[in-house]
């Protein structure tokens, strides 16, 4: 049912998401996962930066969707602990006390998005898809995409990935704002362990960098915590829907 594998290697963190038959869809035991492996790395000083990628050259699509059960009543106990476990591990991400970069290949859809926003950069292949997917599958966002995605890519990207559902590639991710730098798909992986490795040489003052980073550069709109539980009533109520029809 996938797992999340976490290599160290020189002061470097790479956390892989691994269900590659379901083109590393997230469970909530590896929502879990994710958040036990962030949680390692920040309790080993020795690291002073962390890459997330997906095996096999996808990112993440989203969450698993073949747990989905037609019908099931999304605030009953056992079904919101479920959606909250995927929830909780890219904030978790979020929250790693290394710098972040997200190493995206293929395809980052729904909960993959959230993922990526997670991190503090983005370096994706030119022919990646971003795709926010949700309305396409009868879904309100969750997560506070509206949230993370306007932080980092502001008001019309938003609007149009979000609300219109426009898909992009890896160029239009950088135009945008959304990334970093777009490269060939086999040298992502290279280049994000290039940028690692500068903050990594000293862990100590990168941990320092990046909280100072953080606190410095949050969005004075809604917080992020906030945003995710405001979308999630609704996000909820439209699983039901989707069920229903």
């Amino acid at each position: 049912m996938g797992q999340i594998d976490l290599e160290k290697t020189d002061g470097i963190a790479v956390i892989t998401i691994n269900s590659p038959e379901v083109k590393n869809g997230l469970t909530p035991q590896m929502g879990l996962q994710l958040q036990e492996v962030c949680d390692e790395v920040d309790d080993d000083m020795s690291i002073g930066a962390a890459i997330v990628r997906g095996a096999d050259g996808t990112f993440c699509s989203g969450a698993d969707r073949r747990r989905w059960v037609p019908g099931r009543d999304q605030s009953e106990d056992a079904v919101y602990k479920e959606s909250g476990a995927v929830y909780g591990g890219f904030r978790r991400v979020g929250d790693l006390r290394v710098p972040t970069i997200a190493a995206v290949r293929g395809a980052a859809v729904g909960a993959g998005i959230n993922l990526l926003l997670a991190t503090d950069l983005r370096i994706v292949a030119t022919n990646a898809r971003l795709i926010s997917g949700f309305l396409k599958i009868g879904l309100h966002p969750g997560g506070g995409y509206f949230t993370i995605s306007h932080r980092a890519a502001g008001r019309e990207a938003t609007a149009a990935m979000g609300l219109f559902q426009e898909e992009i590639n890896g160029e239009r991710a950088v135009e945008i704002g959304l990334a970093w730098q777009a490269v060939d798909d086999a040298d992502v992986d290279d280049v994000a362990l290039r940028l690692a490795a500068r903050p990594a040489a000293d862990p100590e003052l990168s941990r320092e960098a990046t909280r100072s980073f953080r606190v410095e550069t949050a969005n004075e709109a809604i917080g992020w915590d906030a945003g995710l539980q405001f979308e999630r009533a609704i996000q909820m109520w439209s699983q039901r829907r989707r069920n229903s029809r």
